[in-house]
């Protein structure tokens, strides 16, 4: 009984003091460390829980914690905020940036988070496996000539072919709506909502985005393999749900 106990709190208290250890920090610098991981991670109040008890995202959490526990000179991250709300995600961020900055760490990062990877100051994206575009954030974002317009209206169809047959750009389909790339969105706007014979239900501008630039170079198809990885996890889902049902 007596090991029963023990190796049950460790479990509770000692999962990220095993860490530090493994990463031979000293005793008064790794419970400092960890402190400071827990409250950056928000984890402080769950600090003495079972991690079997804890969610996905906090789960998570925790492993960012322990990969940022020792300072490391390089620091690999692999989708690193998937599953994180968006205050945690933007908490997590500051943390590393500052810690980046401070510490002179490298990172190396995987994502699909297109917003998350403007942290980076230089970007890889990757197209089947081979890299088709390498650069600063903005200098990416220069790939996309003009600004993208959004416009729905209350026939899509009849206006992709008047903006075709009127303007000759290219028009895509997305989100219920239409989108466009054209240089000064904000004057041309007004020139496409007289010219077209339908009725415009909304109509929104921005500037191009990292997400702009990822579907300019990689298309804006779903992949076969994506299809693929959707259906074999609705398979295991409804595998996993039957033999719950037993």
């Amino acid at each position: 009984m007596q090991n029963k106990k023990y190796i049950t709190k460790i479990a509770e208290d000692e999962n990220l003091k095993f860490h530090a250890y493994l990463y031979n920090l000293n005793r008064k610098l790794a419970d400092r460390r960890i402190d400071e991981m827990l409250i950056v991670v928000e984890l402080w109040n769950r600090k003495h829980d079972l991690v079997k008890h804890f969610s996905g995202g906090m789960k998570r959490r925790l492993e960012i914690a322990r990969g940022l526990l020792h300072y490391p000179r390089v620091l690999f991250l692999d989708e690193p905020t998937i599953g994180l709300d968006p205050q945690t995600r933007n908490t997590i961020w500051d943390f590393i940036n500052a810690l980046r900055k401070n510490e002179k760490i490298t990172v190396f990062m995987t994502t699909h988070y297109m917003e998350e990877a403007e942290n980076c100051d230089r970007i890889a994206i990757i197209d089947h496996g081979k890299i088709i575009a390498l650069d600063t954030p903005n200098r990416l974002k220069e790939m996309v000539k003009g600004d993208v317009v959004h416009l729905v209206t209350d026939d899509n169809g009849l206006a992709i072919r008047e903006i075709q047959k009127i303007f000759g750009i290219a028009v895509h389909e997305e989100n219920d709506g239409l989108t466009l790339e054209t240089e000064k969105g904000d004057e041309f706007i007004p020139k496409l909502i007289r010219s077209l014979p339908v009725k415009t239900l909304s109509v929104g501008l921005k500037k191009p985005t990292l997400n702009d630039v990822f579907l300019k170079l990689t298309g804006r198809t779903i992949r076969e393999e994506t299809l693929n990885d959707n259906r074999e996890m609705t398979r295991q889902f409804i595998r996993s749900h039957q033999r719950t049902r037993r």
